[in-house]
């Protein structure tokens, strides 16, 4: 509404600044009825043409603008500091006269004096003087158009300057930024990998992440590429993904900041590490081509999987676990069990014993590129004595040194 009040009075404006100025003027610039409408007409028609070019615009960024305002200073301050090389040219290399100015004017009385071969003498020196006077006058005006033609060179390149390489400014000038700059920690800038995988909603509900979460448009427009697919697994992880993110947004403990800013690069991964470098974040994702990539090119990153690996609990030999043994092993007599991580558990003697909970004693762990492997037997009842004795004495231990630190009063 504002808006459209705004151009309604730029238009108003324009017609009554027009009008005044042609009515002001019109006998002496010879304005006649005709001239007033044509116009009248050239500035209502120029106004409302930046009027549709202004609302045809929709997609306005204060980066651009700034950029255009701040190359056009630039290249009128480079204009005016070069006039003065140009005036200094045009005074060096001035065509000098070779005829001197008459004295006496045609039509004066001193002239009616002279004879008439003085008189076609003079009206020669006359027009050599024209002849000079012109040449210098289109010398000068030459000047001036090169004066415009370099102010219009100055100011495209200044303009052309600060939008190829606004990224590499950073302006502390009130409400004019390039970049947009994120306060607090690193910015975390999230890959649609770690969106579709959904863990994120949990590692942020434990609130360890901090700082702000960036989600590029173009991740969110390869979510939505993906959600449109044709493949029915490709959109059914397409839609999960905008699922996930929504539930990003609506969470209260962390902010999530969507980055409409437009990066180079041929795909998204170029994209995402570069938007990453140019924010001075850390990329999130799940991706093992793009973590290496990453590590080459300097960007810190964090691996969800990684994550997952070191918080897993520590399991040492001797230890007590259950778990149930889900299928039967590569190895004689073996079964094969999971803890709720996902670690597999290697039971020797457990083929018999497919579905069934046991309690298993840890043998040794093995540590893979595919993760973590425990081997164990099945638990005794000497283990499960042993087991009861240590936590006995684990336990009193623990009351002695309650009762040294704090001893009971005698009555």
């Amino acid at each position: 509404m504002i808006l459209l009040i705004m151009r309604g009075a730029l238009l108003l404006l324009a017609m009554a600044v027009a009008s005044l100025y042609l009515l002001s003027n019109q006998w002496a610039a010879n304005v006649d009825d005709v001239k007033f409408i044509i116009i009248l007409s050239a500035v209502i028609g120029l106004m409302l043409a930046i009027i549709g070019i202004d609302a045809g615009i929709k997609d306005k960024k204060l980066s651009q603008v700034s950029g255009i305002f701040l190359g056009l200073i630039g290249g009128l301050l480079a204009t005016y500091a070069l006039s003065f090389v140009i005036n200094l040219f045009g005074i060096i290399y001035e065509p000098s006269p070779d005829v001197v100015r008459p004295i006496i004017k045609e039509n004066s009385i001193a002239y009616q004096t002279l004879t008439d071969e003085e008189q076609i003498d003079l009206k020669n020196q006359w027009l050599e003087y024209d002849k000079e006077f012109e040449a210098n006058r289109v010398f000068w005006n030459m000047l001036e158009g090169v004066k415009v033609l370099s102010g219009l060179v100055c100011v495209y390149l200044g303009i052309s300057l600060v939008l190829q390489t606004k990224d590499d400014f950073r302006f502390v000038i009130p409400y004019v930024e390039f970049t947009k700059q994120i306060r607090g920690q690193k910015p975390i800038v999230v890959d649609s990998s770690v969106i579709i995988d959904g863990r994120i909603l949990d590692i942020i509900e434990t609130k360890i992440v901090q700082g702000t979460l960036v989600v590029p448009k173009f991740i969110l427009n390869e979510l939505q590429t993906i959600a449109d697919s044709h493949d029915k697994l490709k959109r059914a992880r397409g839609r999960r993904g905008l699922d996930v993110l929504k539930k990003m947004q609506n969470s209260q403990t962390i902010e999530v900041h969507i980055e409409d800013r437009d990066i180079e690069g041929r795909t998204v991964d170029q994209k995402l590490l570069a938007l990453t470098a140019d924010m001075q974040g850390r990329v999130m994702t799940n991706d093992f081509n793009l973590n290496k990539v990453a590590q080459l090119r300097g960007v810190e990153v964090i691996n969800i999987n990684d994550l997952s690996k070191a918080m897993r609990p520590v399991v040492l030999p001797g230890e007590k676990l259950h778990v149930k043994i889900a299928k039967q092993g590569e190895g004689q007599e073996q079964g094969v069990g999971y803890l709720d991580d996902g670690t597999m558990v290697v039971v020797e003697s457990g083929k018999n014993h497919v579905g069934e909970e046991c309690n298993v004693i840890v043998t040794s762990t093995l540590q893979t590129s595919a993760g973590r492997m425990i081997f164990s037997r099945f638990a005794t009842v000497d283990d499960e004595e042993v087991t009861e004795k240590l936590a006995d004495e684990v336990l009193g231990t623990n009351e002695g040194n309650k009762t040294k630190k704090h001893p009971k009063k005698r009555v």
